[in-house]
């Protein structure tokens, strides 16, 4: 048994406890595959991350990401709550901005401020769902057919199918069942828009949320929903804004349905890359030994 440095950090929040809860264990060298699930299923968070030094000589740092029973190769909440850990710990990037490497390759994360932001990573998979899925999805939604006005793949790493509903009254109203959902498989991202949106000039309040989001996940113990999720996040981004059904920068809100407040920063740059930002904040400080 090793002792090495831990933290739990809220991510995508300025208030603790308000956003989505990550595990991060620093100091993961030596630490084999299944020592890192059995720890992941022990802190029985979304995910746990472990800090292992980088094999590529262009990034920072590697980070293994875990759910309670497999390895991700990319997540978005990890990957910002692992940057602010690796920070607060005393980590310095090579330049200005900051390089992880994760299994789908090397990440850049950047600061704005006080929040960092990610690059989002290409879509493995994009366009529309197939009509079969969608009228699936429906059903398993609890919503009429009509009431999906737009849809796509979301898929980067985890496979997100994402629909869009005409508000977000109504996506907080969903009742999702998962012996439905359950057919199609996991993840379903689903976005409604906030009173706000204005068509070409953007948002009245360009810092007030445009748009609110719900992630579920269909298992045999029913329909577990994430409190807010950078992967998701990202894909909807680059859907809803290269679509033309999202300003070139906007704020998600999701968790709202779950008692959190979390909040997504998205936007686009000039290269058309799009970046999913968030506040991160440290609720536990301290070591594990494993």
């Amino acid at each position: 048994m090793v002792t090495r440095r831990f933290a739990q950090v809220d991510v995508f929040t300025a208030i603790p406890y308000g956003g989505n809860p990550l595990a991060v264990v620093l100091d993961g060298d030596g630490l084999d595959d299944h020592a890192m699930q059995r720890i992941a299923n022990w802190t029985n968070l979304s995910e746990t991350t472990f800090v292992v030094p980088p094999t590529d000589p262009q990034a920072d740092y590697r980070v293994r990401i875990f759910t309670t029973d497999r390895e991700l190769p990319f997540a978005g909440h990890p990957t910002l709550g692992t940057c602010h850990t690796w920070l607060a710990s005393g980590g310095t990037p090579r330049g200005a901005d900051i390089t992880q490497e994760c299994a789908v390759g090397l990440i850049s994360i950047r600061r704005e401020g006080t929040r960092l932001a990610f690059a989002a990573p290409p879509r493995r998979r994009d366009g529309p769902l197939d009509e079969a899925e969608v009228a699936i999805i429906a059903r398993g939604l609890g919503v009429d057919r009509s009431e999906i006005i737009h849809h796509a793949w979301c898929d980067n790493g985890p496979e997100w199918r994402g629909v869009m509903l005409a508000s977000a009254d109504r996506v907080l109203s969903l009742t999702p069942e998962a012996a439905i959902l359950r057919l199609i498989g996991l993840g379903i991202g689903v976005v409604g828009a906030k009173v706000g949106v204005v068509g070409a000039t953007g948002l009245v309040d360009p810092d007030a949320p445009a748009f609110e989001v719900r992630a579920f996940i269909p298992g045999d113990a029913g329909v577990a929903e994430d409190p807010v999720t950078g992967s998701l996040n990202a894909a909807l981004g680059q859907w809803l804004i290269g679509a033309g059904l999202a300003p070139e920068r906007y704020v998600a809100s999701q968790g709202t349905a779950l008692g959190r407040a979390g909040r997504v920063h998205v936007s686009r740059d000039d290269s058309g890359q799009v970046w999913v930002g968030g506040d991160t904040v440290t609720c536990i400080r301290g070591t594990i030994d494993a």
